[in-house]
């Protein structure tokens, strides 16, 4: 299997990191962590824990939600944060253009594109939380605190 850490997608997730707390590794699986419920089962951890990165599209831009793995995305009440009566999933060809990577392998940092990020404040009920880092093999330990910090995203109820 090829070195997934020498992927271009993984090498920009280990940068940020390093560059916001050297302590923070990726950590490479021998399971896929495409779903919630993969990464928690590799992981052996509960799915709340797991952080869902998902890209939405609005009317002429996109915006990242940080969902809490046991929890579902709520367009309704995001479409009352921002304003916005047009919100909707956007396909993987969009997150792949605006985020850089795949679908399955989704960082909720370094993306190719800054858009605005909306945390689910459901994730705040672990200290600490895993995401996708670059690759449906990779992942990051970060606490909730941090994850705030790092992607300078806003709590918001939005499961």
């Amino acid at each position: 299997m090829e070195n997934i850490l020498d992927k271009e997608s993984v090498k920009r997730v280990l940068k940020i990191l390093n560059e916001f707390d050297q302590t923070l590794k990726v950590q490479i699986l021998k399971s896929s962590a495409r779903t919630a419920e993969d990464a928690a089962l590799s992981l052996n951890c509960k799915v709340g824990a797991i952080v869902k990165s998902l890209l939405l599209r609005t009317n002429n831009s996109f915006i990242l939600c940080l969902v809490s793995g046991d929890k579902r995305c709520s367009l309704k009440k995001i479409k009352k944060i921002i304003n916005l009566k047009d919100v909707s999933m956007a396909n993987a060809d969009e997150v792949k253009a605006e985020t850089g990577f795949s679908i399955g392998g989704v960082s909720p940092i370094a993306h190719l594109r800054k858009n605005p990020i909306l945390i689910d404040l459901s994730l705040s009920r672990f200290k600490y939380v895993y995401a996708a880092a670059g690759h449906p093999h990779s992942i990051f330990k970060i606490t909730y605190e941090q994850l705030i910090k790092i992607t300078r995203g806003k709590e918001e109820d939005i499961v």
